[in-house]
């Protein structure tokens, strides 16, 4: 089996922008996807979710990203991909569920069932949407109704005349109320109370808020979300849930749940016929584990880069890995200048040289024995 000089995990945008760079470095590298068609997290969204509606999607290297319209985002944005894709010839391969990266020597081996790759340093690029965090809270099994995270909400239709408790302190909750507000019954509720951004978000407070991300994440503490960081605000879109009062102040965690609803510890009941858990996701890393990258809090530490916050992206307990959409980089615009960085320690790495015309064909993944 050949040898890669690098492996990208995920084709969403920080894996092709990690493409696009380790080709302009002259970096022979694979990139190996989950899904079956390109359009990474964006291809799962519900279809209600607008281009008008997200919260930007910031633009590909070599290609600007889709205009605001009123147009599907699951649709807009894998097109977009997948255009890219053939325009940059990115060598993808799907779909393929990277399960776990082990060392061999030297080398990284890279497998998915009974396949595998290896290679001399890997970026993982896999993002969040993967694994969404679900409460493991009293009574959940017991509600009769139905229960949805952000990753499977089925849109306000679905929804449309029903009783509906919002768990969440974060722009998620706020943008699903905002939705769902105008055709059904909504219940707000928050762990903590919800954090309104007050006063203009500028670059110094945004740089702010990236810098403590990106130390969090240098000292090994898991990552909080950049976007989350950043003050909650309504914008348009959630003006006419404001006036009906769905944002005015949102109760305290429940106790429990129950058959029929959520109960609080005075003894209150909230009737419900669907929970929406808009609790957050986790860093999808987890395939990275025999590689033993975590610290003893929890995180994946990432070695600093002075004057660059957006720019951590090699593990601290093993430089042959880079970590792109992790920590101080989880964000579209984010994930393209990560991308830039992790390129240029991988073409030093493995002394790669400027992009040559004759790239060899792929390799094919070596057969495991059963």
């Amino acid at each position: 089996m050949d040898v890669w000089d690098s492996i990208v995990v995920g084709a969403g945008q920080g894996g092709l922008a990690a493409s696009h760079f380790l080709t302009h470095r002259g970096v022979d590298h694979l990139v190996l996807d989950a899904n079956p068609a390109p359009g990474g997290a964006w291809q799962h969204r519900w279809d209600s979710l607008t281009m008008d509606d997200v919260h930007g999607v910031a633009d590909l290297p070599g290609q600007p990203a889709p205009a605001r319209s009123g147009e599907r985002a699951n649709l807009a944005v894998p097109s977009w991909f997948a255009d890219y894709e053939q325009r940059q010839h990115v060598p993808v391969e799907r779909p393929v569920d990277v399960t776990a990266v082990t060392s061999e020597g030297d080398l990284l081996v890279v497998h998915a069932g009974d396949r595998r790759w290896r290679t001399r340093t890997l970026v993982n690029a896999t993002g969040t949407w993967t694994r969404p965090n679900w409460p493991d809270h009293p009574g959940v099994a017991d509600f009769a109704g139905e229960q949805f995270h952000t990753a499977t909400y089925p849109g306000a239709e679905h929804l449309r005349g029903r009783r509906v408790v919002v768990v969440g302190a974060g722009a998620s909750a706020v943008q699903l109320i905002g939705e769902l507000a105008p055709v059904a019954d909504v219940v707000w509720v928050s762990r903590r109370p919800p954090q309104w951004r007050t006063g203009e978000f500028g670059p110094e407070t945004g740089l702010q808020v990236v810098t403590e991300v990106e130390r969090r994440v240098v000292a090994g503490l898991p990552p909080t979300s950049v976007v989350g960081a950043t003050g909650l605000m309504l914008r348009e879109q959630e003006q006419a849930a404001a006036r009906l009062g769905a944002y005015d102040d949102p109760r305290p965690m429940f106790e429990r749940l129950e058959e029929h609803g959520a109960r609080w510890s005075d003894g209150t009941l909230e009737r419900a016929d669907a929970i929406l858990w808009a609790t957050g996701f986790r860093s999808a890393v987890d395939h990275l584990d025999p590689l033993g990258l975590r610290g003893p809090q929890g995180g994946i530490p990432l070695l600093r880069v002075p004057g660059n916050v957006q720019a951590a992206t090699t593990a601290a307990r093993d430089p042959r890995v880079h970590l792109v959409g992790y920590g101080p980089s989880a964000s579209t615009i984010g994930a393209s200048r990560a991308a830039r960085r992790a390129a240029m320690e991988v073409a030093r790495r493995v002394g790669a040289t400027p992009a040559r015309p004759d790239r060899p064909a792929r390799a094919e993944p070596e057969e495991l024995a059963s």
